[in-house]
């Protein structure tokens, strides 16, 4: 099987074509950047998707069976929605050629979670409430892929807090505070997150895309893992790994800690606690996980199967 993957130079891509791999599935990967494994230069193409004859003319060579469109600004760094327009644009020139690729049996198109604000339970589909300009970005990202539905079979998958090997921001910054004991439990507001370990994330991927989404009524999935996780019960499982116990301070130091780092961000300094942050350590968002696990129900990694592996690979950087 041919698999076009748009950033697989990325995070998830990175591990779904290791996967992909072990299978005997023929890889095409359009990135801007590298990939991160030098194994994985040889199917390597560096395309902007921005550039649309590019782009288009190396799916059309390449001919693929399938596509994961994974290729996306992910930060929440931007200031406008301007500053995601390759967001935009890269779905708009996919979609609007999907109809050319005449070998296309799937494709599959990567949202975020963040299409609706922490805690809130979409009440359908087109049910968004983006706090952030990414997430506005990702808004854009389903109603271009509405708009142009292809004729082949499709799904819209939104990754939650996906965390593992060759992950970068915000879950890599969590275990190093971990692993270097400046990860502090705050007060008693831990909350409870859906997170996803990679390896879970990647065979939800591939169940999604080697299996039959027809009903239009259920384009949605959400990658993620069950249960959810209570953060301090998490990083307690981090640390107890590394041989010594989280330490407890009190909310209002850590809210006078992010007021500190929200006025060094106004200078441009980054300071490893901010209001953002904060909020994001003490809100509950658990994600409905069901059509997922409807189609993908045995995931092959515990948490702590996924901590030791995460583990084994900071230690081997």
């Amino acid at each position: 099987m041919k698999v076009l993957v748009t950033g697989g130079s990325g995070f998830i891509g990175t591990n779904l074509i290791e996967s992909l791999l072990s299978n005997n599935c023929k890889i095409l990967n359009i990135d801007n950047s590298a990939p991160k494994k030098k194994e994985h230069e040889s199917f390597w193409e560096k395309i902007d998707m921005i550039n649309y004859e590019d782009f288009v003319e190396a799916i059309l060579r390449f001919k693929p069976d399938y596509i994961v469109h994974l290729a996306a600004r992910t930060d929440l760094d931007g200031h406008s929605l301007k500053d995601y327009a390759v967001n935009i644009i890269g779905i708009e020139n996919l979609m609007k050629n999907i109809h050319k690729f005449s070998n296309l049996r799937k494709i599959i198109i990567t949202s975020s979670m963040l299409v609706c604000r922490a805690g809130y339970y979409p009440k359908n589909q087109f049910d968004y409430t983006p706090t952030t300009f990414y997430g506005e970005s990702k808004v854009e990202t389903e109603r271009i892929v509405w708009a142009n539905k292809p004729d082949c079979d499709w799904a819209i998958i939104r990754p939650t807090s996906i965390w593992g090997p060759w992950f970068g921001v915000p879950y890599r910054n969590f275990f190093d505070m971990v692993l270097s004991r400046r990860y502090f439990h705050v007060g008693n507001k831990g909350c409870t997150k859906t997170y996803g370990y990679i390896g879970n994330a990647v065979y939800q991927i591939e169940q999604i895309l080697f299996n039959d989404t027809f009903d239009e009524g259920k384009k949605i999935f959400y990658i993620g893992d069950e249960p959810p996780a209570n953060i301090e019960e998490w990083a307690d499982e981090i640390a107890v790994e590394s041989g010594y116990n989280i330490k407890r301070i009190p909310y209002g130091f850590m809210k006078l800690a992010a007021c500190f780092g929200d006025s060094l961000k106004l200078l441009g300094i980054k300071f490893p606690m901010t209001s953002f942050r904060l909020k994001n350590m003490t809100t509950n968002n658990i994600i409905d996980l069901s059509e997922t696990y409807k189609i993908a129900p045995y995931p092959p990694y515990s948490r702590q199967e996924g901590i030791k592996e995460t583990l084994e690979w900071l230690s081997n950087l």
